[in-house]
């Protein structure tokens, strides 16, 4: 008689793939039928992989659905529960599924199969990006005026051509600041594809912020035209990022964040996965990485529920 595997053999599992063992060896070594073992890591899969937590919480909820008679049939019922559990929203779940699996299921029946499952003591409803919003700080006229960075070139010097979002290359970049402001990252964001860049960075010394945005761009300089920044003194070394990439550099309106709004919604997109306090002096550099790949390869509702790497690739 089968039985189910444990959350104890769904490490053991994980550990022996990460070791490079094929799956006869691992299920000769947990003493279970290789199918068994093949169809553990092909059904919980997620997009990074076989991942032994994310496997044994796909286990605990399928076996729950069946009991509540949720209406969705077992493999979308799976590819639901993965991609939330990658932190894709239920818009953006409902209309990759529709657009490349023809699976048609509504955004609504995702809240509320989320909803079902926190009513009943489940926590799938921590996926969902948590807005922590604080009043905006007013500014008086002379207190925006103040410290600005020299020989800076104003967002209303900036061409049509970037308004427009008609061309990949213009991107939007800022800084992200961890517990204590004791860590922190530069984010860059493409305004046409929505493509995201992360860099971790040990301080917000304009050198050290400078050679992380020229390090991102690097690879994309050939396509890279224009970057705009808001006016923090870590950009204060922008003349010689655009020497490097060739680039022409702007800045935003001082406390005029709706001008890089992009970059502001992608800031807190990347809050999911380090939310505020959260020391960034734990993470390596793979860390944010993986978030990073995280943003770039899941669809966007704005970009009709292609990728952001989809459609740079295709400009």
């Amino acid at each position: 008689m089968y039985e189910q595997l444990s959350q104890e053999e769904r490490y053991q599992i994980y550990a022996y793939k990460q070791a490079g063992l094929s799956n006869i060896s691992v299920a000769k070594k947990l003493k279970r039928n290789k199918s068994t073992i093949g169809r553990e890591i092909s059904r919980n899969k997620g997009l990074r992989g076989y991942q032994p937590k994310q496997a044994q919480k796909l286990c605990e909820i399928r076996h729950s659905s069946k009991e509540k008679h949720i209406r969705f049939t077992e493999e979308v019922h799976d590819c639901v529960v993965i991609l939330l559990l990658e932190k894709w929203s239920p818009e953006q779940i409902s209309g990759w599924l529709s657009k490349n699996k023809n699976y048609n299921i509504s955004h609504q029946k995702i809240y509320d199969f989320v909803n079902q499952d926190k009513d009943e003591g489940g926590d799938l409803y921590k996926c969902f990006r948590q807005s922590n919003k604080k009043r905006r700080k007013r500014y008086s006229l002379k207190s925006a005026t103040r410290g600005q960075i020299r020989d800076r070139v104003p967002i209303t010097e900036r061409p049509q051509v970037v308004e427009d979002k008609s061309r990949v290359g213009d991107w939007e970049g800022d800084t992200v600041v961890g517990k204590d402001h004791k860590g922190f990252i530069v984010t860059l964001v493409d305004r046409k594809s929505k493509l995201t860049l992360i860099e971790k960075v040990e301080n917000k010394s304009a050198e050290v912020v400078a050679k992380a945005v020229t390090r991102a761009l690097a690879p994309f300089k050939n396509e890279t035209h224009t970057i705009t920044f808001d006016n923090g003194k870590e950009f204060a070394d922008h003349k010689k990022i655009a020497k490097d990439l060739d680039a022409n550099i702007y800045f935003a309106t001082p406390y005029a964040s709706y001008e890089r709004g992009l970059n502001e919604n992608t800031n807190g997109l990347i809050r999911q996965w380090v939310p505020k306090k959260t020391d960034f002096r734990e993470y390596n550099d793979e860390f944010f990485k993986n978030i990073q790949d995280a943003l770039n390869n899941r669809p966007r509702k704005t970009l009709n529920y292609q990728t952001p790497w989809e459609i740079y690739k295709k400009t």
